[in-house]
């Protein structure tokens, strides 16, 4: 699976959250009512689970820094958009989620990846390797062409991509009775 692992050995430089990148991250994630905010650099990042430059949740405000990884900021975006409603209206750093959800936040982080300008889903899969993200098969890359046929099932039966692999611009689909709507 997608199990992560603690990010923050780096042994190389990743793609940081730069004014323009962060202006073209918010957005992307206007279609999820997900909001980007700026924090003063050297600022403590609210809702960062993991401190120092990790981005942070709370509610639908997706906080980070000017030295936030981008893979970090589509991670917690990502947690966002697949957690349920109940999750979602009590958000405050702690995505939570089971594994099955974790595979798909980062499935979907690779498919939105490739809708940011200026970045996309290699440079994503070499950030995450060099951040300490832990794969299965020893990278996301092939974690993700060879191994997560799960996480792709789960992102369609919960209508966050469509049957072609693309994202819907939507939110999680709520369940009820047990059964996805």
């Amino acid at each position: 699976g997608a199990l992560v692992s603690l990010p923050f050995p780096m042994s190389s430089p990743v793609v940081l959250c730069s004014p323009e990148l962060r202006a073209r991250l918010g957005g992307l994630l206007t279609a999820y009512r997900i909001q980007v905010v700026a924090v003063a650099d050297g600022a403590a990042i609210p809702g960062s689970f993991w401190g120092d430059s990790e981005a942070g949740l709370i509610g639908n405000a997706l906080y980070l820094r000017a030295d936030t990884p981008l893979h970090s900021a589509l991670h917690e975006a990502c947690h966002y958009i697949c957690m349920d409603d109940a999750r979602r209206a009590t958000l405050h750093t702690d995505a939570g989620g089971d594994a099955a959800e974790e595979n798909a936040v980062c499935y979907l982080q690779g498919l939105l990846a490739d809708r940011i300008a200026g970045f996309d889903r290699a440079r994503l899969f070499r950030d995450m390797d060099s951040w300490g993200y832990s794969f299965r098969l020893g990278s996301a890359r092939a974690w993700f062409e060879r191994d997560a046929t799960d996480a792709r099932i789960w992102l369609i039966e919960h209508a966050i991509i469509d049957s072609s692999g693309r994202p819907t611009g939507r939110l999680r689909k709520q369940e009820r009775d047990g059964n996805t709507q």
